[in-house]
């Protein structure tokens, strides 16, 4: 008797859930005599307050089915294709596509069995890298409509909604425009949304479109699913259909106690989280700094047309990236792998910071379009430099010319043309140096279409304003002049009009010049710019010719 007894007290005890919490609640009071004895466990204010911010909150799920066929299927190519995974050492198809369907083919079948079905079927083995870049591609299209996203690997993305609902204008408009930007990036999802994280991956994975915005009808629409949607092991669930549970109505509502001392507490958290009881953390997806697309082709590539269409989706990929982040670029590389050679690099430089495809995609093509491969083409990659700050103007009301209307873009497209259909090398600018030798006083320089604040002129250096002039036309190489009773002569004998300026200059580089330079003009009218070594012989050289 005294046997049942005990037995009775401690199944008394297992049959409630926060005897322990309380019992620990009691011991870690202070113990004041003053102060009556708690009725209700402190445990209840937490659950309280879970409570209210699960409440407070909205979650978007978006599953990706045969997401190891999405990463790996190319959008142009419509033949059969199967995604083969190794189970026991034998290769079974682990995804199929329409066609592949269509012949009869289903996962589960082995390989052999499915070429004897369809003889020139295409064939893909599993990539994990691909299927976690395909679901941060989501991840990244997400961004732009709620800040708060996370990864749920390997097939869904979660993101909280609550806040944007005002923005976008309810729930409805919301839910379409996500389904909108998913079909723009070519990524096939099934939705679901309910105010709480766990549940709406579930209904998303069981492919229900689950829209709700109600808790209290929340636990009514979870009892329908079947267990199959937790993705919790086989022999789990082998047990609990022995049990006869089949559906999470059914689960949920087993003793707790029961249940954790069967499956443990980490099963039963995750149904305390799914009833909406306790809320669990999530990890928020930060974006990478940089953009790294990559193609990888079924068939090589001979010709720019062909390498040009293969590389618009990695553009378009590019656009969205650099608008996500209100950024834009001046740097971009494209690398051209083949199969038996070494990448062929191709850098595209920028005179302005640019973020638009279209615009991209011109400038590829007039650089791929003078581009000598040295073997077809097996894949592409695309890599940005440095991310810049995106600057916007609006267009001017006036045409260029009129009432100060500028000529916008104009200008850095038709150099950015220039260059990419004559070479980098034979489009440049001119940048000034502080120099007092004329033939070292600028260099080449990138095209600048602002006025650069590190190109300062001493001010020692002689301005267009001041009594010395500056021809624009400078020869490469000082031309020597014939003299006449000691004075210049080009064709005739010049009048010097002005000078001298002495400019002795150099003597630390090996190169120094000793010089007095005179403005001199012919009959014609030409003026001239010219000057005499104060050196011995003292000759006189044709140095410049003014406009």
């Amino acid at each position: 008797m005294a046997g049942r007894a005990r037995s009775a007290q401690q199944s008394l005890f297992q049959s409630l859930p926060d005897t322990r919490l309380v019992k620990q609640t009691l011991l870690c009071a202070p113990h004041t005599s003053s102060l009556p004895a708690p009725t209700t466990p402190a445990i209840t204010v937490v659950e309280q307050t879970q409570r209210t911010a699960i409440a407070s909150q909205l979650w978007m799920a978006l599953h990706i089915p045969a997401v190891a066929l999405q990463a790996v299927a190319i959008a142009t190519d419509d033949s059969p294709l199967v995604v083969v995974a190794i189970e026991q050492r034998v290769q079974r198809v682990l995804h199929a596509n329409s066609k592949a369907r269509q012949a009869g083919i289903a996962p589960g079948m082995g390989l052999n069995a499915a070429l004897a079905l369809q003889a020139d079927l295409r064939v893909c083995e599993r990539d994990p890298a691909r299927e976690r870049a395909l679901l941060e591609r989501l991840a990244a299209c997400m961004l732009q409509f709620s800040p708060r996203v996370s990864l749920e690997p390997p097939d869904a993305v979660l993101l909280e909604v609550k806040g944007s609902l005002r923005l976008f204008g309810g729930a409805a408009v919301l839910c379409r425009q996500i389904a909108l930007a998913c079909e723009d990036a070519g990524i096939a999802v099934t939705q679901a949304l309910t105010p709480q994280a766990l549940a709406a991956l579930i209904c998303a994975r069981a492919g229900v479109g689950a829209h709700i915005t109600d808790p209290g009808q929340l636990r009514g629409q979870l009892a329908k699913l079947p267990l199959g949607a937790l993705r919790w092991p086989d022999d789990e669930l082998a047990r609990l259909a022995n049990m006869g549970v089949h559906r999470l109505g059914e689960l949920l509502r087993l003793p707790r106690a029961g249940f954790a001392q069967r499956f443990g507490p980490a099963r039963l958290r995750m149904l305390d989280e799914l009833a909406g009881k306790v809320a669990a953390p999530r990890r928020t997806f930060i974006t990478a700094e940089r953009f790294h697309g990559r193609v990888e082709l079924d068939h090589e590539l001979t010709s720019s047309a062909q390498i040009r269409l293969a590389l618009q989706p990695l553009l378009w990929q590019l656009e969205d990236f650099l608008r996500q982040r209100q950024s834009a670029l001046n740097q971009l590389q494209l690398r051209l792998s083949h199969r038996a050679r070494p990448a062929t690099s191709l850098r595209l430089t920028l005179t302005t910071t640019e973020f638009a495809a279209a615009q991209l995609d011109f400038l590829f093509g007039e650089h791929l379009a003078r581009l000598q491969l040295p073997a077809a083409v097996t894949g592409l990659q695309l890599r940005t430099g440095p991310l810049l700050p995106m600057t916007t103007s609006s267009a001017s009301l006036w045409r260029r010319g009129e009432h100060g209307g500028s000529a916008d873009r104009e200008l850095p497209a038709f150099i950015e043309r220039l260059r990419a259909r004559l070479g980098v090398e034979a489009v440049h600018g001119l940048c000034l140096v502080p120099e007092h030798r004329p033939e070292a006083a600028w260099r080449v320089a990138e095209p600048v279409l602002s006025p650069l604040a590190s190109a300062s002129v001493p001010t020692s250096y002689p301005s267009e304003t001041s009594m010395y002039r500056r021809p624009l036309w400078l020869l490469g190489e000082p031309q020597r002049l014939d003299t006449r009773e000691g004075r210049p002569c080009y064709g005739e004998t010049l009048q010097l009009s002005s000078g001298p300026e002495r400019i002795e200059s150099g003597w630390w580089d090996g190169r120094d010049i000793a010089r007095d330079y005179y403005l001199a003009c012919n009959a014609a009218g030409m003026s001239l710019w010219v000057y005499r070594e104060r050196s011995p012989p003292h000759a006189w050289y044709l140095h410049g010719v003014f406009a």
